[in-house]
């Protein structure tokens, strides 16, 4: 099988790693001086350094349309504020072969009475609407899946043959792909899910316990959970590994990128200094705005997401927050 992975970040390179130990894999960047640095050293030192890049792995910067012709399936791993651009490029040269991405959020846009932001299948909706493609999501870190740790995925598609490229990809002994067609509750966790591990570091930062963890986490869940049934998904989509599964990695796991913006700004650090020291890409800072305004047009309640938004825009401050969610009137579960 050829595989195309275009964005040379961490997660597309760890996905690049694991799947040339049985497959042909060319891994795309954008950037030529970063492929042929990752083609000289057999290292991508820039996003995932100390992982040697196998044989199988051929770092590229040639000409999308000569790459798209001979890949069997194309991955975009860029993140979410790149995928309507990359979509735009390829999709003239996409014919039948399955297209899938790893992105995990909602687009950002000027918020306003008749505009919200999407999620991913919705761009690929607008900007190539014949195209045959999905989501490869679920709870994983880029360092584990590279180092052969075990890793469970979720291939989502309206397309059989999407999720079955997918899975004959990336389905190996320490990586297991199941399959979805709930690419709206799949998409949907993988986006909240990021807001939610920024709420979790807040937490985590200002030092409230391990009932406080648990308790943002259940009731991040039953925000999750309203915001993606009011958009279409199926309620069992969010205990699987696109729900529960992606928040409990990225809410309490000491790789997530997410959790370390909530843990720094509770230290008193502002939103730019995290970013700058962060070195890569927080979907939850990118999309948190827009998924709060989404929800609030569906008349979704919910409360953890808008309390990060809050203390993202310097509205109010971590414990302020934490001040208003512990306010709230007493309800039912």
């Amino acid at each position: 099988m050829n595989l195309l992975i275009l964005g040379a970040g961490a997660w597309g390179t760890a996905l690049a790693v694991e799947s040339s130990q049985r497959h042909a894999v060319t891994l795309w960047a954008r950037d030529a001086g970063h492929a042929q640095l990752m083609l000289a050293q057999r290292l991508n030192s820039r996003y995932l350094p100390g992982q040697l890049l196998p044989d199988g792995l051929t770092p590229s910067h040639a000409p999308l349309p000569g790459l798209i012709q001979h890949a069997d399936l194309v991955v975009l791993a860029v993140p979410m504020a790149a995928l309507r651009q990359l979509l735009n490029e390829v999709s003239p040269w996409i014919q039948a072969t399955p297209l899938a991405w790893l992105c995990k959020g909602f687009e950002a846009v000027e918020h306003t009475r008749n505009a919200y932001g999407l999620m991913a299948h919705e761009v690929q909706a607008q900007v190539a609407p014949a195209m045959i493609a999905g989501v490869l999501s679920g709870p994983s870190f880029a360092q584990e899946v590279a180092s052969g740790q075990p890793t469970a995925l979720v291939a989502a598609s309206r397309h059989d043959p999407v999720r079955q490229a997918l899975v004959q990809a990336f389905h190996a002994d320490n990586l297991r792909v199941y399959v979805n067609e709930d690419v709206v509750g799949v998409e949907t966790g993988g986006a909240v899910k990021n807001v939610l591990a920024i709420a979790n570091g807040l937490c985590d930062g200002l030092q409230l316990g391990l009932n406080a963890r648990a308790a943002l986490i259940t009731r991040g869940l039953a925000e999750m959970t309203r915001l993606g049934i009011a958009l279409g998904a199926r309620p069992e989509t969010f205990m699987g590994l696109s729900g529960l599964g992606d928040l409990v990695l990225t809410a309490t796991g000491d790789l997530s990128r997410n959790r370390q913006v909530g843990m720094a700004l509770a230290q008193g650090r502002s939103l730019a200094q995290v970013l700058q020291s962060l070195g890569h890409v927080a979907e939850g800072v990118y999309s948190a705005r827009t998924v709060v305004h989404r929800a609030a047009l569906l008349g979704v309640d919910m409360p953890i997401a808008s309390a990060v938004v809050a203390v993202l825009q310097g509205e109010v401050t971590p414990q302020q927050a934490v001040a208003m969610l512990m306010g709230r009137g007493a309800k039912g579960e």
